[in-house]
């Protein structure tokens, strides 16, 4: 398995809203866990407004669907409630894996 590509997701929650976006993230996984293309996801938080969101994939098939696909829908339904900003998304090359 070569994983060689990410995505960094950072997430600014609305003032009060920072309990409901890690109750949204934590939901994910369970999308997250259905992609075939995503070798793994993670969700974390930074502080109290701070989230994010980093995946990693071997091939750009897998990236772009998951970019097309259940998790970034979802998060668009769920932004305009949940975040103070729209979502900060970059795409990344992995240097190295353990």
């Amino acid at each position: 398995m070569t994983i060689d590509r990410g995505i960094l997701a950072l997430l600014e929650a609305k003032p009060g809203k920072g309990d409901d976006l890690a109750a949204f993230l934590a939901q994910g996984r369970e999308l997250a866990v259905a992609e075939e293309g995503t070798v793994t996801w993670y969700a974390f938080k930074l502080n109290d407004t701070t989230y994010g969101i980093f995946d990693t994939f071997e091939n750009e098939e897998g990236r772009q669907a998951h970019l097309n696909g259940k998790i970034p829908a979802a998060l668009g339904q769920v932004g305009p409630d949940l975040l103070a900003a729209d979502p900060d998304i970059r795409q990344t090359d992995v240097i190295a894996v353990k």
